[in-house]
C-alpha cells in the first residue's frame, strides 16, 4: 500500500511519522483544503512530468499552476505530464495521492519557490483519503529537492 511506503520512509529514518487520515476526500487540492481546513495554497501538490531522458516530480503551492513558459526555461522541453496509469506505475502513488515520500523509483524532485517560504504544507501521503503536515524546508532536506521558479 502506498500509504504504507510513506509512513516508512519517516520511520526509516528515525522521524516520527506525520501522516494522518483526512475525514473526507483529499483527491483535489480544493477537497483536501476544505477537510484540513486551511486555505488551498497550503496544500503542497506533487506533480510529474517526463523530460527527454527522466522523469521528475514538483511540488508547489496548491493554488497555482505550472507555467509553459517557465518549465521550458527551466528544463528546455515543453511541459508533458505523466498520465495516471504512468505516475502509479513510476511512484508507487496514484494521482490525488502523489507525493516526494516513499517513491517506488529514484526520481528528481524539484520544489517550487511559491512553498519556500510558508512554515508548513500538507502534501497528500501515498492515497487521496491520506496527508501529512511537514515544513517546506524539510522538504528540502529529505528529498534532496532542488528549489526552481515554475509557478504561476
Amino acid at each position: 500500500m502506498s500509504v504504507e511506503n510513506v509512513v516508512n520512509y519517516f520511520l526509516e529514518k528515525g522521524l516520527e511519522n506525520p501522516v494522518f487520515k483526512l475525514e473526507s476526500s483529499g483527491a483535489t487540492v480544493q477537497e483536501a483544503a476544505e477537510t484540513i481546513h486551511t486555505d488551498p495554497k497550503y496544500i503542497a501538490k506533487t506533480l510529474a512530468f517526463k523530460l527527454k531522458d527522466e522523469d521528475i516530480l514538483i511540488v508547489m503551492r496548491g493554488d497555482l499552476r505550472v507555467s509553459n513558459k517557465k518549465f521550458k526555461k527551466n528544463f528546455k522541453i515543453k511541459a508533458k505530464m505523466l498520465d495516471h496509469d504512468e505516475v502509479l506505475q513510476i511512484t508507487g502513488h496514484p494521482v490525488g495521492g502523489l507525493c516526494p515520500f516513499g517513491l517506488k523509483n529514484n526520481i528528481k524532485i524539484y520544489l517550487d519557490d511559491s512553498i519556500k517560504d510558508f512554515d508548513y504544507v500538507y502534501p497528500a501521503a501515498g492515497s487521496k483519503e491520506y496527508a501529512l503536515k511537514i515544513s517546506p524546508s524539510e522538504i528540502s532536506e529529505l528529498t534532496k529537492g532542488e528549489w526552481i521558479d515554475v509557478g504561476e
